[in-house]
């Protein structure tokens, strides 16, 4: 007994010492999202996302390391400068530890910049576009989730071994769209296909009918959408509604969430191949993650969405193990451990900043497969973590050692 005592004793000891030596800077760990709360990336991040951040809170039981955990939100307007600013103020004025979401290319690619400057945390989960972990990559920088690269390898292959061996793209005019396109045509040109052409679209486009004309006029196969959130649901709906994908063309989003298919409908989205990061209804443990994320948001999680609790209990995992919020240390910490939670059970944070876990190749279902509302996916096939991200030997990453 007394020897059980002596440990007991000795044990809280240690665990006082650890708590009393934890370095937490202004006594609280803070997370800012800066995210779309009002534009056409609203749906797949949004205010979901800040919901599935308070769930990863909640989670870890709304302290780390003795300290509580706050959370800061900001709409992003879709304006770089106004995620800059915000950003500038959150870190000189209100000590933000991490930064997260970022959406949507601009926004995040500007608030990194800042973030490295100031030595701060810039996780992003909500945007693709492959130059995040490559060559824009930063040491304090970290992509969730999915990207460019991984809707390339996932849908470009998956239409290429299909017979879609001529693209014509409908592309978002910024760094997104043009990165997208990049990457696919890379895969269809390896593959043997072919690009006939693109056509540049404005953001936040409500009219594709002329761009959907100049596709299908140049005969391709495939006319593959280059753009993301309400843009690609208008294009789809465009493209059902003039009967184009009914005369030869297949009309392929290159980045479609689930929120789109609940928007467009199983009529025109039907047998569309899509790559997901996660899917609600994969296995006991997503159902019911994404049944707790229903009863708040009142839709089913996008990937984006669910990204975001992968990468709040993340990132509130390595500090609990540094011992500190100071940014050097705990992502040291995110690199050394692996991710794992309902919704990345096994990933790594590589050295060039990208998050690489399986990915998912979906077929929507139609209208007379669907059991059950939010009941959208058959999965096709899974897409192995060293197949879907962009291999560190061909990394333009200045981080990544040659």
């Amino acid at each position: 007994m007394r020897i059980q005592q002596i440990s007991l004793a000795a044990a809280l000891l240690a665990a006082g010492m650890a708590t009393a030596g934890a370095q937490v800077s202004n006594d609280v760990v803070k997370i800012g999202i800066i995210t779309d709360l009002s534009g056409l990336y609203s749906d797949l991040s949004g205010q979901g996302s800040i919901v599935a951040a308070k769930m990863a809170i909640d989670d870890f039981g709304k302290t780390v390391l003795g300290k509580p955990i706050e959370l800061l939100t900001a709409d992003s307007q879709n304006k770089a400068d106004v995620a800059s600013a915000r950003a500038r103020e959150w870190i000189d004025q209100q000590n933000v530890d991490a930064l997260m979401d970022l959406v949507p290319t601009n926004v995040a690619l500007a608030v990194m910049d800042i973030a490295q400057q100031k030595n701060k945390l810039a996780i992003v989960v909500g945007s693709a576009s492959s130059v995040i972990s490559n060559e824009k990559c930063t040491p304090t920088s970290a992509h969730w989730m999915y990207d460019t690269y991984s809707s390339s390898v996932g849908t470009g292959k998956a239409l290429l071994k299909r017979g879609g061996d001529s693209w014509y793209f409908l592309t978002a005019d910024y760094a997104f769209g043009k990165s997208l396109e990049k990457d696919v045509t890379d895969v269809v040109t390896a593959g043997g296909g072919k690009v006939l052409g693109s056509v540049k679209h404005p953001l936040n486009s409500s009219d594709f009918s002329s761009f959907l004309l100049q596709a299908q006029a140049s005969k391709a196969k495939v006319i593959g959408l280059a753009n993301a959130g309400g843009d690609t649901a208008n294009a789809v709906k465009q493209a059902g509604e003039f009967g184009i994908a009914g005369k030869g063309a297949l009309v392929a989003p290159l980045l479609m969430f689930i929120s789109d298919v609940h928007s467009i409908g199983l009529k025109y989205a039907q047998d569309m191949y899509l790559t997901e990061g996660f899917y609600w209804d994969q296995n006991d443990a997503t159902r019911a993650w994404a049944k707790r994320f229903f009863a708040v948001q009142k839709k089913m999680p996008t990937m984006a969405q669910a990204g975001m609790y992968s990468a709040v209990t993340h990132y509130l995992k390595a500090v609990k193990a540094a011992g500190t919020d100071e940014t050097t240390a705990v992502m040291k910490k995110m690199r050394e451990t692996p991710v794992s939670d309902v919704v990345i059970p096994k990933g790594t944070l590589r050295a060039d900043g990208r998050v690489v876990h399986d990915m998912l190749l979906v077929q929507v279902k139609k209208p007379a497969e669907s059991k059950a509302p939010w009941d959208y996916y058959k999965v096709v096939d899974v897409i192995p973590a060293a197949e879907a991200f962009r291999p560190l030997a061909q990394s333009g990453c200045p981080l990544v050692k040659k």
